[in-house]
């Protein structure tokens, strides 16, 4: 009897959706994630480049996960596990592909966005498996694989009428450390150029700060502080022998560093609900 319920016990584990030894999801910094070393960084840039396009023409986003295996999760499992997660496509439209390659189990999967399931349904994400994936998979050409299942899906989104996305503009306000370090190069140069061309270096450069504040920041306060900064600190003298080239070397430390900046990638908030389609090889 104990027997039967140990056996009924564990059939039942997958419908559960618990697991001890689930694989971790992996974090989404970017769009192309290869856990399985498999791709080049020619490979991926490639890629990466084909999909960023596709999200700045139409909106919709795919990102590309290889992995060595799901298990004990099934592939399906896993993928809406991580469509969960990741969100990829944008809120309320729903436009977002997650292609899936657990290597080491030889199984693949696209797993498709709520917004896309008319554009790609069950039988087209079929095919693409099928046609597209498999057999170059099984020659260990999985770079040529992704970038065959990137066109024809990239085709199929672009014939798909989905909102316009949004153009990223300057913000009104500007982040306040770029503003710091502008303000302290503006302080260095009008100095210089105030020391080299009098007051007509010092107009000069109250103009050039101004605009180039603007162009940068696209923020009006700011560009008209800049000007006035630029003009006033022009006439500031440190120490009676005015601006110095020696000893102290300026700012000391310079201006290192900064942030680490782009290259991140996220989803938009995008729902998925288990379209799509598996396959292997």
């Amino acid at each position: 009897m104990l027997h039967w319920l140990a056996a009924l016990w564990l059939a039942l584990l997958p419908l559960s959706g618990w697991s001890a030894n689930e694989v971790a999801l992996p974090v989404l910094t970017e769009r192309v994630t290869d856990l399985t070393d498999t791709l080049s960084a020619e490979d991926k840039a490639g890629l990466t480049a084909s999909l960023a396009a596709l999200e700045k023409d139409k909106g919709a986003q795919i990102a590309i996960v290889l992995l060595p295996t799901t298990q004990p999760e099934t592939i399906e499992q896993f993928g809406i596990r991580l469509a969960e997660a990741w969100k990829i496509g944008r809120k309320g439209v729903d436009d977002g592909v997650i292609v899936i390659v657990a290597k080491n189990d030889r199984r693949m999967r696209i797993e498709v966005g709520y917004g896309l399931e008319g554009a790609i349904p069950d039988a087209i994400a079929k095919r693409i498996v099928a046609e597209q994936m498999a057999p170059r998979f099984r020659e260990g050409d999985f770079a040529g694989g992704l970038r065959a299942t990137v066109a024809t899906l990239d085709k199929v989104i672009r014939g798909e009428p989905l909102p316009v996305p949004v153009v990223q503009t300057a913000p009104s306000g500007a982040d306040p450390g770029d503003s710091l370090t502008f303000l302290l190069i503006v302080f260095f140069m009008a100095g210089v150029i105030r020391s080299m061309f009098g007051l007509l270096g010092s107009l000069a450069v109250s103009g050039v700060a101004g605009w180039l504040a603007w162009t940068l920041f696209a923020s009006l306060g700011l560009a008209g502080g800049a000007a006035l900064l630029a003009f006033v600190l022009s006439f500031i003298r440190l120490g009676r022998s005015g601006w110095s080239s020696g000893g102290g070397g300026g700012f000391p430390g310079g201006f290192g560093g900064g942030s680490s900046g782009g290259g991140g990638f996220s989803g938009g908030g995008g729902g998925f609900g288990g379209g799509g389609a598996s396959g292997n090889w």
